[in-house]
Order: structure tokens, then C-alpha cells, then sequence
């Protein structure tokens, strides 16, 4: 048998990182494994929901008051089972659930981490077939090691982040996630039921000619930000355009697309949600750390999302992401 030994798996990459770190306790890999894991399971569903009973509501309401789906509830508990099963998580919190979960057994209150996640961004978007995803963070705990998870150690700045990372569950199934030395993709191979690594070293462009909004609300963004969608349609080849907007409803194929390809991702406040739509530290702290270690930036429109101190877990914030270029480009709109 022929072993390809130009594929690495996850864990091979997890585990040569920690030998550039002698004194690692190998912690944050096993945490990066488990969502691994968790993503697999979901992946399969995913793949078999139009022929099992998993698509449509669950008749039940979350903590934001939108309809529960069946496969949010699903890819919730196979979350939260992974990591409460494991040795390398203190504690969650989930855009599904209304508070934070504390794991109080002896070995998971000497983890050093808590995590956050949506565990099915888009999933408005199940019953037609378009690509939905989880979105995840790690904070290290600001709480004493030995006894249970505060809420403080879920309330920090997301520029505390020690690790963050999405699943895209499309055409094919990828994990991406970015810690201080890179941003790195891996794509699941079926035949081995691995991820592999097929993106090392992300970086977003600098810049891009894709926008990505809700243009139904136009009318309802601020002035500044009608200025610059109309700015961005105007575009022509002497101003380095045109712009090409494209906006799928799903989070995290939106801001994949523009890391991969480069563009920009925006989610203003309106006049009916004037504290912004999308969860501070289940959607936007994650991926500004990741955008941001590839290269891009990522604000609330006006101050950058990893500096925003959190007062509550379900905290709303408008959200301005992707090349750095053209983030700049719309910062200079007023």
C-alpha cells in the first residue's frame, strides 16, 4: 500500500505545531480536534437532511426570538457533547442557548479555555439547499484554574481570542481556523474522514471587487453607508472597479468567499435594529480575528471589533469586514 505522506490530516498539523513549543500542554490542539470531531458528525447530516426528518422548524424559539431548525439543534448538542466529553473545555456559550454552560467536573475545571459558537450560521437556509456553517472562538480563562468557569471568562475582548475558526458545510466541507502564527484551511476528505490541509497560510487580499449586503435595507442604513454602496455600483475601471456584489444570507460563505477572493463583507445597523443584527461574540469577534490575522481588518463601522468590550453574551454589533484596502476605502466615506 502506497501511503501519500504529502497529506496532512488536522491532527498531524496540530501536533507539529506544538513542537515548535516544547512546554505546550497540547490543550488548545485537543480543543481544535474536538471541534474537528463535532464538525464531522454535523457534516453528515448535513449531507443526508433532505432525507431524514431534520430539516424544517423545530417550533421552538431561541434567546433572539427566531425560529429554532431542527439541524440548529442538532449541531448544538453535538457541540456542546464533544466538548463537554473532553478534557480541553471549562465551559460554553451558544448563540442557541440563553447562558453560558459551565462544565463542573473536576477534569474540565483544570481546562485552561472556554468556548463560544454558532453552531449553524445560515440556517435559515437549510431547507433550500444554499451553504450554511458553525462559527467558533477560544478565550483563555481569566478565572481561577480548579473551580468552575464566571462569566467573565466569556465576557473579554476579542482580541484575547487564542483561537478562532468557521466550518463551511457546501460544495465540499472545510475548516478554517487562524491562532497568532496563521490562518489555515483544511477541506474534509470522505475517503479517509479527515480534514486535510488544502489552504495553508491564508492571506485576504488587499483588496477585492466584491461588496456584500443586504441591499433589501438600503433605505434604513446610515448615510455614510448608502455612500459608499452607491460608490461601490458607480465604480469604474479608472477607479478600480466595477464592483461585483454578491450577498448569499449566509454568513459564512459571504465572508469565506471574500477572504479567499478578497472583497467586503458589511452588516450595518438599520433604523429598526439600531444596535446591529449580528452577535458580538458568536459571529463577529471570531471571524475579526481570523480576517484580521490573514491581513484584512474588521469594525463595528467605526471602531475595530476586537477592541469592544462585551457586557452580555447576546451583545449586537453592526459588522465591517474584509480586505484592507477597501475597509479603508469605506472608512473614508462620510
Amino acid at each position: 500500500m502506497v501511503i501519500n505522506r504529502k497529506i496532512q490530516t488536522l491532527d498531524e498539523f496540530t501536533i507539529q505545531q506544538m513542537r515548535d513549543f516544547p512546554n505546550a500542554t497540547g490543550e488548545l490542539a485537543g480543543l481544535l480536534r474536538d471541534m474537528g470531531l463535532a464538525a464531522k458528525r454535523v457534516h453528515v447530516e448535513v449531507n443526508k437532511a433532505g432525507l431524514v426528518d431534520i430539516l424544517g422548524d423545530a417550533g421552538t424559539m431561541n434567546v433572539q426570538g427566531e425560529e429554532v431548525k431542527k439541524l440548529d439543534i442538532f449541531a448544538n448538542n453535538q457541540f456542546m457533547g464533544v466538548l463537554r466529553h473532553g478534557i480541553s473545555c471549562a465551559g460554553i456559550g451558544s448563540e442557541e442557548m440563553d447562558d453560558i454552560v459551565v462544565f463542573d467536573d473536576e477534569i474540565s475545571m483544570q481546562s485552561k479555555y472556554v468556548c463560544l459558537f454558532d453552531p449553524l450560521d445560515g440556517s435559515s437556509n437549510i431547507d433550500v439547499n444554499v451553504s450554511i456553517g458553525t462559527i467558533f472562538s477560544v478565550f483563555r480563562r481569566v478565572s481561577e484554574l480548579g473551580k468552575p468557569a464566571t462569566k467573565e471568562d466569556f465576557l473579554q475582548k476579542g482580541i484575547k481570542q487564542v483561537a478562532a475558526g468557521y466550518v463551511i458545510y457546501g460544495s465540499s466541507t472545510m475548516l478554517v481556523y487562524a491562532t497568532r502564527r496563521g490562518c489555515n484551511g483544511f477541506t474534509l476528505d470522505q475517503s479517509i474522514g479527515e480534514f486535510t490541509l488544502s489552504h495553508p497560510d491564508i492571506k485576504c487580499p488587499e483588496t477585492g471587487k466584491i461588496y456584500s449586503v443586504n441591499h433589501g435595507n438600503f433605505f434604513q442604513y446610515q448615510e455614510n453607508v448608502q455612500k459608499y454602496i452607491t460608490a461601490c455600483q458607480q465604480k469604474t475601471k479608472d477607479t478600480g472597479g466595477p464592483y461585483t456584489q454578491r450577498y448569499i444570507g449566509s454568513m459564512v460563505a459571504d465572508v469565506h468567499r471574500n477572504l479567499i477572493k478578497g472583497g467586503i463583507f458589511m452588516y450595518p445597523s438599520t433604523t429598526e435594529k439600531p444596535k446591529g443584527k449580528l452577535r458580538l461574540l458568536y459571529e463577529c469577534n471570531p471571524f475579526a480575528f481570523i480576517v484580521e490575522i490573514a491581513g484584512g481588518k474588521a469594525t463595528d463601522g467605526k471602531d475595530r471589533i476586537l477592541e469592544i468590550q462585551p457586557t452580555e453574551v447576546h451583545q449586537r454589533t453592526s459588522f465591517f469586514v474584509g480586505s484592507k484596502l477597501m475597509m479603508e476605502e469605506y472608512e473614508q466615506t462620510k
